[in-house]
């Protein structure tokens, strides 16, 4: 039987200002919502993330033209997953969409089967998702960091290559001290690690792990992650220390001669009741079953 869950929808309405000139519409924790940003310059504006799906792409535009007023637009994802980007089509000719080139390739060769997959997980997922367009960017970016100039404030995308997904993106906004992590840090929540053998296995904790010190080396004032609530800089290390220490209970188990099944069942209660608090458990067997395989 599919299971109900809370429809996805993204509250547009729901707008709190974290700095002066930089806007978040919440997730409430909704599941598959994401924290959304609108960052103001003089002359433009950047939307980060979309949500799922046409209606809520359209929804987001709406929030984005009326705060920007009659600046230009930008759009630009932290990753390809379908809550974060799959209503960019509605920003199409309205925005310049910008992706680094690792997502766009992760549009174009995973994102019909992410659009099948997440079809499949409810019926308010499907509703969300109905008809739905992938759309390339207007702008694809090489290297490790890219520049946008808004006018009178300038702020950073920043990728590290294979973490979470190939093509994770933050967005730094210096001059206020906000940083949108996307789903490399989500506050009290496990870690998602899309670990779905023989299909999707680009993950690397290791990288990802160099991502948030990295991220935590800028000294950000606010951080906005993927989904949770909006914090500090506590939120982008407690997710390291999570993926460190799961790894290392992980080698830990592997040395002492357990195989497979016997270190998920053994590691996954505990890791559960180390983190009462936190959101998604069932990421946790993803996370232990992707660092037994890195140790074969």
């Amino acid at each position: 039987m599919t299971e109900t869950v809370p429809a996805p929808t993204v509250d547009a309405a729901t707008r709190r200002e974290v700095a002066p000139g930089v806007i978040v519409i919440p997730d409430h924790r909704v599941p598959l919502v994401p924290n959304i940003g609108i960052v103001l310059g003089e002359h433009t504006a950047l939307v980060i993330d979309t949500g799922m799906g046409p209606k809520n792409g359209a929804a987001v535009l709406r929030a984005a033209q009326e705060v920007a007023g009659d600046r230009q637009l930008i759009l630009t994802l932290t990753h390809f997953h379908p809550e974060h980007g799959y209503g960019a089509a509605q920003f199409k000719g309205k925005a310049q969409i910008v992706y680094n080139r690792a997502q766009g390739e992760d549009l174009a060769a995973k994102g019909p089967g992410y659009l099948e997959m997440f079809c499949g997980m409810a019926p308010e997922i499907a509703t969300a998702l109905e008809g739905t367009e992938l759309v390339e960017a207007d702008t694809l970016y090489d290297g490790a960091q890219y520049k946008i100039d808004l006018g009178g404030r300038t702020v950073f995308l920043r990728n590290w290559g294979m973490a979470h997904t190939r093509g994770d993106q933050i967005v730094w906004v210096p001059d206020a001290g906000v940083l949108f992590t996307g789903d490399l840090a989500e506050e009290k929540t496990f870690p998602i690690f899309p670990w779905f053998p023989p299909d999707d296995t680009d993950i690397d904790a290791a990288n990802w792990i160099k991502a948030l010190q990295d991220c935590a080396a800028l000294g950000p004032k606010v951080v906005v992650p993927g989904h949770g609530e909006i914090g500090g800089i506590e939120i982008v290390d407690e997710v390291r220390h999570y993926i460190e220490a799961v790894g290392a209970q992980v080698s830990a188990a592997r040395t002492s001669g357990k195989d497979d099944e016997a270190i998920v069942a053994e590691l996954d209660p505990k890791i559960r009741a180390d983190h009462p608090e936190w959101h998604f458990p069932e990421w946790i067997g993803f996370a232990i079953r992707y660092h037994i395989d890195t140790l074969k």
